[in-house]
C-alpha cells in the first residue's frame, strides 16, 4: 500500500493564497484570472478528496485493529489508558489514542511521524519477533508490544517503570560469595623467613582488604591464606568490568627475590537462590580455578562457568603427600575389584599409553588382578611404541573397547589416564557402564568433567600423567617396573615436556631419575620420537609457509595429505617447530582431520594458549592444548582463530580488518 497524502492546514492555506492571487489578477489579464481560479478550484478538490481518503484508511485501520482484540468495539481503543499507536506498513503512525497524546508525544500532534521515535530506534520486525521489548521515553520505561494486522501494525506502550526500577534493585542488592586463596603461601615459607612470610601475607591481605572495600563488600579472613568476600551484583559487574584486576594487583607483589610471583585464586557462587547455595556455588567454583592452574577467578552461575585470568604459570607443589595417599586410596580399590581396566583418551598419544601400561604394571605385578588397557589401537597417535611393544610379547595387555564392555559387571574398576573428560575417553560407553571410576591426569579442570570418580587424583602442575603414575608406582610397589614399561613412561614425560624443556620440576627430573634406575634407555626413547620421510616434508612445508601475527606464528592447511601417517601428529610438531622462531611466544597450525578443521596450539608459558582454543570450544592446557572447529573452511577457520587471539588478548579490534602478515 503506497503512503496516503495526508490533509494538513498548510496545504489548505495555499489554495486560499491561490484564490487571491487569481483575483488580483482580474484587474489585468482575464485570461490569468480563469486559470489562476480553475487551478484553486483543482487543489482544492484534491485536498478535500485526498482528506476524505485519508481519514477514510485510517477509520478502516483503526476498526482492523480493534477487531483483532476480541469483545472490544473500536472506539474503545481511544479510551484506553495504555498508550497505542496504528501504524501503516512503512511504520508511519496513522493513528493514537489520547494516552499516547498525553505520555508519549507530550501533547504534540505527531500523525505522519515514523514510529522508531518512539521506540528507541528499534525496527518493527524485532518488535513483532519479541513478546515485550524493553523502551526509554522520556524518563519513563516502557514495555512494547507489537501485533500485525491488515494494513499495518498496532502498537501498546505498557509503563512498568516502577516494576522495573524495582528488579533492577533487587539484582544490583542480590549477594554473591566469593572465597579466595592464596596460591603460593608455602613457597612463601620455603624461601623467606618466618618474619618475612608474616610480613609478605599482612601486604596480601591488605591488597585483597583494599579491593574489597572499594566493592563496598564484607570481607573476612577464613584460614590462613583463604578469604571471604560477600558483595553486592552490582559491584560483581564493576569486577567483571575490570577483569578482576585484583589478579593483577596480587601479581605485581614481590616477596623475595628467591619467591615466585605472588598469585591468587578466586571462585564466586552467583545468582544462587541462598547464601548457602552462594557459598557452596563459590567453593566450587575455587576448586575449578585451582584446578586449571590458579591465578585465575571463577564465576560460577547455576551450571554455567565463566574464567577470567589465568596468565602466571603454575608453581610446581613439591609435597609428594597427596601422591602417597592417593596410592594408599587407590590400592584398597584395586583389592576389592574383579577385573580392572585402563583407558586413556582419544587418539592417545605416548603420555596416555605410557601411564596406563605403568599402571598395568604395577596392578597386574603386585595385586595380580586381571588387569588390561583399553585402547582403540587404530585411532592411537602411539603406533610405533603399541607396535614395539606387542612385538615383544605384551599382546595381552591391550584389548578393544567392544571385549571390554562384555567383561564389565558391578565390581569392575575403570581407571582413566591423561584425560578427566567423559567426553575425550578412549571409549564413552566403557565410561558409562563402569560405577567405580579412578581419574589420574595433569590437565587443567575443564567444566565438563568426570564428576562421580571415587578417586580424582588431579595435579595440573604435573609435567605429565606419565609423571604421576611414576609417583603412584613408587609408594605401590617400586620394584613393578621392568625396563619396557620404565621406558613407556619415560617417552610419556618426554612426550608432554618437549625432552625436559617445558612444565618440568623438581618431581619431572625426579620422576625421570627413577625410571633411568629401572633400566630405561633415553636411545630406545628418542627412536619413538622418529618421522619418516614424508612426515617431515609435511612438517617442513607447515613452517615454511606459516605466518607472524601478533607474536604468534599461524600456520594452515586443508589438505588431508594422504602420504602422511596421521596430520595430526604432524600438525603437532610443527606446532612445536614454530616456537624455535625468534619473537614467536605462541604457535597455531590449523589442519584438517577426518572432514573437521582443527588446531594445534603451542606455548613457551608467555601465553596462555589454554584460554584461547577455549574461546573455540577446546582447551588443555597453558602451553599445549587444541580444539575441533568442525566442517568449516581454511579460511574460516584462521578468521576464528585469530578472533580468538584478539579476544584473550584484550585487543578488542575487528581481526579482519587488522591482520598484519609477514612471512617467516
Amino acid at each position: 500500500m503506497k503512503k496516503p497524502i495526508y490533509f494538513v492546514p498548510n496545504t489548505l492555506v495555499f489554495s486560499i493564497v491561490l484564490i487571491l492571487i487569481a483575483f488580483t489578477a482580474q484587474r489585468y489579464d482575464r485570461h490569468v484570472f480563469i486559470f489562476d481560479i480553475c487551478l484553486a478550484v483543482l487543489a482544492a478538490f484534491v485536498i478535500i478528496f485526498s482528506g476524505f481518503n485519508y481519514h477514510k484508511y485510517v477509520s478502516r485501520v483503526v476498526k482492523d485493529a480493534a477487531r483483532g482484540i476480541k469483545g472490544i468495539d473500536h472506539t474503545y481503543l481511544e479510551k484506553f489508558s495504555v498508550p497505542v499507536a496504528v501504524t501503516g506498513k512503512d511504520g508511519d503512525i496513522l493513528w493514537y489514542n489520547a494516552g499516547f497524546k498525553r505520555k508519549l508525544s507530550r501533547g504534540k500532534e505527531c500523525a505522519g511521524d515514523n514510529i522508531d521515535i518512539y521506540t528507541n530506534g528499534i525496527d518493527m520486525e524485532t518488535l513483532l519477533l519479541n513478546s515485550g521489548t524493553d523502551a526509554s521515553l522520556e524518563k519513563r520505561r516502557y514495555t512494547i508490544l507489537a501485533t500485525e494486522i491488515s494494513y499495518g501494525y498496532v502498537l501498546f506502550f505498557i509503563d512498568d517503570t516502577e516494576y522495573k526500577t524495582a528488579a533492577d534493585l533487587y539484582n544490583d542488592v542480590r549477594p554473591a560469595v566469593v572465597s579466595v586463596n592464596l596460591d603460593n603461601r608455602d613457597d612463601f615459607e620455603r624461601h623467606i623467613t618466618d618474619d618475612n612470610v608474616n610480613q609478605a601475607m599482612i601486604n596480601t591481605e591488605s591488597v585483597i582488604k583494599k579491593w574489597a572495600t572499594s566493592m563496598e563488600a564484607v570481607y573476612v579472613r577464613s584460614g590462613t591464606g583463604r578469604y571471604k568476600i560477600i558483595m553486592d551484583e552490582k559491584h560483581l559487574k564493576l569486577a567483571i568490568d575490570t577483569r578482576f584486576k585484583l589478579l593483577e594487583e596480587i601479581r605485581s607483589i614481590k616477596i623475595s627475590e628467591y619467591s615466585n610471583e605472588t598469585t591468587i585464586s578466586m571462585g564466586i557462587g552467583r545468582g544462587a537462590s541462598s547464601l548457602l547455595q552462594s557459598e557452596q556455588w563459590s567453593l566450587a567454583a575455587l576448586d575449578m580455578a585451582l584446578g586449571r592452574g590458579g591465578d585465575q577467578a571463577a564465576i560460577k552461575t547455576g551450571e554455567d562457568y565463566e574464567f577470567f585470568g589465568g596468565v602466571a604459570q603454575g608453581v610446581e607443589k613439591h609435597e609428594k603427600v597427596q601422591a602417597r595417599v592417593i596410592a594408599k586410596a587407590l590400592a584398597d580399590k584395586i583389592t576389592q575389584a574383579d577385573n580392572i581396566y585402563i583407558m586413556g583418551h582419544q587418539s592417545s598419544d605416548l603420555d596416555a599409553v605410557g601411564s596406563a601400561v605403568g599402571m598395568w604394571s604395577v596392578i597386574s605385578k603386585t595385586f595380580h588382578n586381571k588387569t588390561n588397557v583399553v585402547i582403540n589401537i587404530e585411532t592411537s597417535l602411539a603406533r610405533i611404541f603399541l607396535d614395539n611393544f606387542i612385538e615383544n610379547g605384551y599382546d595381552y595387555v591391550f584389548i578393544t573397547p567392544e571385549q571390554a564392555r562384555a567383561k564389565v559387571n558391578e565390581k569392575t574398576l575403570l581407571i582413566v589416564v591423561d584425560t578427566h573428560s567423559p567426553t575425550f575417553v578412549d571409549d564413552p560407553e566403557m565410561y558409562k557402564l563402569c560405577r567405580n571410576v579412578v581419574v589420574i591426569d595433569h590437565h587443567r579442570m575443564m567444566v565438563n568433567h568426570i564428576d562421580n570418580a571415587s578417586i580424582f587424583f588431579h595435579d595440573p602442575f604435573a609435567s605429565s600423567a606419565s609423571e604421576m603414575v611414576t609417583e603412584l608406582v613408587q609408594y605401590i610397589n617400586a620394584d613393578a617396573l621392568a625396563r619396557p614399561e620404565a621406558e613407556a613412561l619415560l617417552a610419556g614425560i618426554m612426550l608432554d615436556t618437549k625432552n625436559f624443556v617445558l612444565r618440568t620440576g623438581v618431581r619431572t627430573f625426579e620422576a625421570a631419575a627413577f625410571l633411568k634406575r629401572k633400566g630405561a634407555d633415553t636411545v630406545e626413547v628418542k627412536r619413538l620420537f622418529s618421522d619418516s620421510l614424508n612426515t617431515y616434508k609435511t612438517k617442513s612445508r607447515l613452517v615454511s609457509e606459516a605466518e607472524i601475527y601478533n607474536n604468534s606464528a599461524i600456520a594452515c592447511t586443508d589438505d588431508t595429505m594422504n602420504e602422511d601417517k596421521d596430520i595430526r601428529m604432524t600438525a603437532a610438531q610443527a606446532a612445536d617447530e614454530l616456537l624455535t622462531i625468534q619473537d614467536v611466544q605462541a604457535s597455531y597450525v590449523i589442519y584438517k582431520s577426518l572432514d573437521n578443521m582443527c588446531v594445534s596450539a603451542r606455548s613457551l608459558g608467555d601465553v596462555n594458549v589454554q584460554l584461547v582454543m577455549e574461546k573455540l570450544g577446546g582447551g588443555g592446557h597453558q602451553t599445549m592444548a587444541g580444539a575441533n572447529l568442525g566442517k568449516i573452511s581454511k579460511d574460516e577457520a584462521r578468521e576464528r582463530l585469530v578472533d580468538a587471539i584478539n579476544k584473550v588478548a584484550g585487543e578488542g579490534f575487528d581481526p579482519a580488518a587488522s591482520i598484519k602478515r609477514r612471512n617467516i
